[in-house]
């Protein structure tokens, strides 16, 4: 298959999103297919032999690691040169509207996924009275494809309940390989703790955005005196966060990739994330492949991964009180948490990217399919 690919974001930004995409597009060339993917230039012109079409744009002024890329009437002209089977337009906002524009001019088949939960970050941004608008541009956008995938069930049934037709599920994918409990060491748990290593040792790992709702982790260093936090990643909300975290043993580590990632995970002994705004979370999974347990908000598509109890903890994010007590019984009993890491580890080993993408090209081959047939009499 020939796949024209929008997105919003892509390479050199680090998010859920663009992991999912790089190893989607890594297993769709692996196995034959052409991928055209149309992104916001960031200078990239191939990824694992897929050719970038860097569309220009203007960083976004709250958030300068994105790029708004508004569509023009060169990316049409690409478009009927490549002669793709399929469009897949990945969070339709800016660009992806180009890509569902000359789908339907061109009438080639039409896939859209939702990975961004952007009614929700309205809150966090002081947005919220624009929520109900939101949605209805996502009905308009979405409404238009032959099949909208979502990564959690629990997307699936929120886009349902807002009106979005023709809804099914990408189901989750985590490199088991890369994050792996053996990646554990000494010598990166006393980076992340800053030289001590017999601390209890907090990991959360994403982006440092409002809507991330860091800020609810505080509580847990002042409930736990003991305890060392590492944030790893970056994002518009860092200042904000060095101010809150000043009196606190916290680590801004920056971003970390690769085998130090991996590496860093495994050598925790929590990974706390409170984001009530997740459509899946992937560097959840990420954890759980690396052994690290998991204490997370019971929201969005976290709990089609994290089951109470079992391969991690669940609390209610409405109270105060939920993420302490969850942590402080973690760290509290070690044959408990090693059992939950075991747990982790075999839950994330059920995954692989590779399943992932053959499902999605099962969605490409049925959407194409569908629209070769002809209507009847």
């Amino acid at each position: 298959m020939r796949i024209a690919l929008f997105t919003e974001t892509f390479l050199p930004k680090v998010d859920g999103i663009v992991t999912r995409l790089r190893h989607t597009v890594e297993h769709l060339q692996r196995s034959g297919d052409e991928v055209l993917i149309f992104s916001p230039d960031y200078g990239l012109d191939e990824y694992k032999g897929a050719r970038i079409y860097g569309v220009p744009g203007f960083p976004l002024p709250m958030y300068p690691e994105l790029k708004l890329a508004p569509p023009r009437p060169a990316i049409g002209h690409a478009l009927e040169k490549f002669q793709p089977d399929i469009i897949h337009v990945v969070n339709p906002a800016i660009l992806g509207l180009g890509g569902l524009f000359y789908g339907k001019m061109l009438k080639i088949p039409l896939i859209a996924s939702y990975h961004t939960h952007l009614p929700q970050y309205l809150q966090h941004y002081g947005l919220g009275m624009l929520e109900g608008l939101l949605w209805e541009l996502l009905k308009s956008a979405h409404n238009q494809a032959q099949l909208n995938l979502c990564t959690s069930m629990a997307m699936v049934e929120e886009l349902r309940n807002h009106g979005i037709e023709r809804v099914d599920l990408w189901q989750r994918g985590v490199d088991t390989e890369m994050f792996d409990p053996d990646l554990a060491s000494k010598e990166m748990r006393s980076r992340l703790s800053q030289g001590h290593p017999d601390s209890p040792l907090l990991i959360y790992v994403g982006r440092l955005g409002a809507e991330k709702e860091i800020d609810r982790i505080k509580p847990l260093l002042e409930a736990i005196p003991n305890a060392r936090l590492a944030l790893v990643g970056n994002g518009p909300h860092r200042e904000a966060l060095e101010k809150l975290f000043a009196d606190t043993p916290t680590n801004f580590v920056g971003y970390l990739h690769g085998k130090e990632l991996a590496s860093a995970y495994a050598s925790a002994d929590a990974f706390i994330f409170p984001s009530r705004t997740e459509t899946l979370g992937l560097v959840l999974l990420e954890a759980m492949a690396a052994g690290c347990p998991v204490v997370a908000a019971r929201s969005g598509g976290i709990p089609d991964i994290v089951t109470d109890g079992v391969n991690g903890y669940l609390f209610d994010p409405t109270d105060e009180q939920g993420a302490i007590a969850a942590t402080q019984r973690l760290l509290a009993h070690p044959e408990e948490r090693e059992t939950l890491r075991a747990n982790a580890r075999r839950e994330a080993e059920r995954w692989s990217w590779a399943a992932a993408t053959r499902q999605l090209q099962r969605y490409y081959q049925s959407a194409i399919f569908s629209q070769s047939m002809p209507l009847a009499a």
